[in-house]
């Protein structure tokens, strides 16, 4: 019996992933975790054969999370489960430590398939990652700065640019205003803004607002 721990902040998707465990056999949530904190604190009491990690979180999450996870407990396997499905997001977590990345958007058998290849020992890439891994383009050291920023986040930086509002983007993109403020975070550390005014400022100078 493979024994989860599912690190995720929403209770119904928890509760979706107990479900699909039960129906599946040979896969139990042995533990549950809203946030960082909870999962460290899980891990330092009970036992488990692999953490299932949500990226986006209150408090401590991400990469930093999964560098926490590794220094506690440096063998445990980690699986990414994330509703990114960029390219460069499942490239700095698999850096991070993870032994691999499934994208929420996927299908269940996916998912299973990952989590037992994972809690064995292996590594597992979501299917629509690997293709852009395949596809991806070499950043030569001549590329502008941005080119570094997934497509979304560049998406996000050029109406940051422009003024427009987190709520603004996020009903433009079809996505939420957390996800939003995600990849402005990310976009900020990529490019090393300090503030808004650099921001605005590197979108002027390199004509990236239309």
């Amino acid at each position: 019996m493979i024994r989860v721990l599912s690190v995720e902040d929403h209770v119904i998707v928890r509760y979706g992933l107990k479900q699909l465990f039960g129906a599946m056999g040979g896969i139990t949530m042995a533990g549950e975790a809203a946030n960082g904190e909870e999962a460290l604190e899980a891990l330092r009491h009970d036992r488990f054969d692999l953490v299932l990690l949500d990226l986006t979180m209150p408090g401590l999450c991400g990469t930093k999370l999964v560098g926490c996870i590794r220094d506690q407990a440096p063998d445990m396997p980690i699986l990414i489960y994330s509703m990114h499905d960029e390219l460069q997001t499942a490239k700095q977590a698999l850096q991070a430590g993870a032994s691999g990345y499934v994208a929420k958007g996927s299908g269940q058998d996916t998912l299973i398939f990952a989590i037992r290849k994972v809690a064995a020992g292996g590594r597992f890439v979501d299917p629509v990652i690997a293709e852009q891994m395949a596809f991806e383009r070499p950043v030569n050291s001549g590329s502008a700065p941005h080119a570094r920023l997934s497509e979304r986040e560049r998406q996000v930086m050029k109406h940051l640019a422009k003024g427009v509002s987190i709520k603004e983007i996020a009903e433009t993109c079809f996505i939420s205003n957390k996800t939003v403020s995600t990849h402005k975070l990310r976009l900020m550390q990529k490019m090393n803004f300090r503030n808004d005014t650099d921001l605005v400022r590197y979108a002027i100078d390199n004509n990236l607002i239309d």
